[in-house]
């Protein structure tokens, strides 16, 4: 059941501020186990093959992008009490017009990605049984009915469990291959090898990095958070989450850095280089830490697909309610944020109507079966071209966005940005464009 405010005598939401507590840890977790999926599992591993403990500090570093980009979208959501399209729609049509291109296509191609990803593990686990594509199909119509019939509560209890699989396993495989300690803090001192830039510049910005971060406010306003008396617990819930998926990732760097990188042995690109990785600590290990490898790759998988089929949806609902509706200038954001501060926010009960709603549902449908139809077909060129220059330009335009955002009248100045979080912005939007220039040069022009 979701959390609720507490209300006042007036009526009012009740704007005391709450107490931090680990009893609320919730939504987070959710953003950071939709976040990390098995190509980011695949980065890091190769990142670690290649270069050993080198890139640990970039790790690190990625670690606190991320802590201060899902912080400044859930901030954005408790402060003004709106969604972050309400935000971006304020700052002009074009982002209605980018969003929309965005959501259809990367919708398209993500869906037949996460429901093959989701297959692998299974397949190798069960080789003898039915063939990836009828597993794709399977668990991706298990994503839609769960996430049709459930509601956030059972929602973010289900992604808990799955994030707890993925991170015993990981952590556990990394304590079998026996981390050597002292490479380990000699690689969080910055240095870059030679031909590492680009796997430095994956590693802070990829693991963890996705449009779902959008959706973390979307999240925290489902999880009953509402306004600005949650935003303590909004910062530990993000916290400990993204610290949560450092260990994780310099779990899985130490795996490829102990198992792979001192054998010198390569993966296959993309999902299937985990399957390689399962029979390497089958060799090592016997069979039953492969088998739990591959139950954790299951996890974070199939998280990330449901994480999506959840927030993604959320996002598109509510992309159609605001498009319906006369956008918000400047002026009248700042008043609509003035509103929002005397009790007009965002809440568990839109949410829930949102989870309702046909646009919803719609894309939810989106996501499932026009996808299923890239199981039996390449990848069509221009969609793949498509897919890699909008998916590219996502980052740097939530960066910047919620730069922009939260410096701005839209947002009431006791939670406008300060310098340590317009620096990092700042840096997270820096990084993103040089990563998106990258990826449009190597994209099969």
């Amino acid at each position: 059941m979701a959390e609720t405010s507490a209300i006042t005598e007036t009526g009012e939401p009740d704007s005391r501020p709450r107490k931090s507590s680990w009893k609320y840890i919730g939504p987070g977790i959710v953003v950071a186990a939709t976040g990390v999926g098995a190509g980011d599992l695949v980065a890091t591993l190769v990142a670690g093959s290649k270069f050993g403990y080198t890139l640990m500090w970039a790790a690190v570093i990625g670690c606190l992008v991320k802590i201060t980009l899902a912080e400044a979208a859930g901030r954005w959501h408790l402060a003004t009490g709106r969604t972050l399209f309400d935000g971006w729609r304020s700052l002009g049509p074009w982002t209605t017009v980018y969003f929309a291109i965005y959501v259809v296509i990367w919708g398209f191609i993500y869906g037949a990605t996460a429901m093959s990803s989701s297959a692998l593990p299974i397949v190798a686990l069960y080789p003898d049984g039915p063939g990836l594509k009828f597993w794709a199909i399977a668990t991706g119509l298990t994503g839609l009915a769960f996430v049709w019939f459930n509601r956030y509560a059972v929602f973010e209890k289900v992604m808990t469990v799955l994030v707890g699989i993925m991170f015993v396993v990981v952590v556990y495989v990394a304590a079998r291959v026996v981390p050597d300690a002292g490479a380990s803090f000699a690689g969080l001192v910055p240095v870059l090898p030679d031909g590492s830039l680009l796997y430095t510049l994956g590693l802070i910005g990829g693991v963890g990095g996705t449009i779902t971060m959008a959706a973390y406010g979307y999240w925290v306003n489902a999880k009953g958070w509402s306004n600005s008396s949650w935003m303590k617990v909004m910062r530990l819930d993000n916290r400990v989450a993204y610290i949560t998926t450092g260990i994780f990732v310099v779990a899985m760097l130490i795996v490829g850095a102990e198992l792979l990188h001192a054998s010198q042995i390569a993966l296959t690109s993309g999902d299937r280089g985990l399957i390689d990785l399962g029979q390497v600590l089958e060799t090592r290990f016997g069979s039953s830490t492969a088998t739990l490898f591959l139950v954790g790759f299951f996890a974070a998988s199939f998280s990330s697909l449901i994480g999506v089929w959840h927030g993604v949806s959320l996002m598109f609902a509510d992309f159609v309610e605001r498009f319906r509706a006369p956008a918000a200038g400047a002026g009248e954001a700042g008043e609509a944020g003035k509103a929002g501060e005397a009790g007009e926010h965002e809440g568990p009960a839109v949410v829930e109507r949102r989870q309702r709603s046909l646009p919803f549902r719609v894309y939810l449908l989106w996501l499932t079966f026009p996808p299923m139809t890239l199981l039996w077909l390449d990848e069509p060129f221009g969609l793949v071209i498509a897919y890699g220059v909008l998916g590219a330009f996502f980052m740097p335009f939530l960066a910047l966005t919620l730069l922009w955002l939260l410096n701005s009248c839209r947002t009431p100045g006791e939670w406008r940005n300060g310098w340590l979080s317009n620096g990092m912005l700042t840096l997270a939007g820096l990084l993103f464009v040089v990563l998106c220039v990258q990826q449009v040069r190597t994209l099969p022009w």
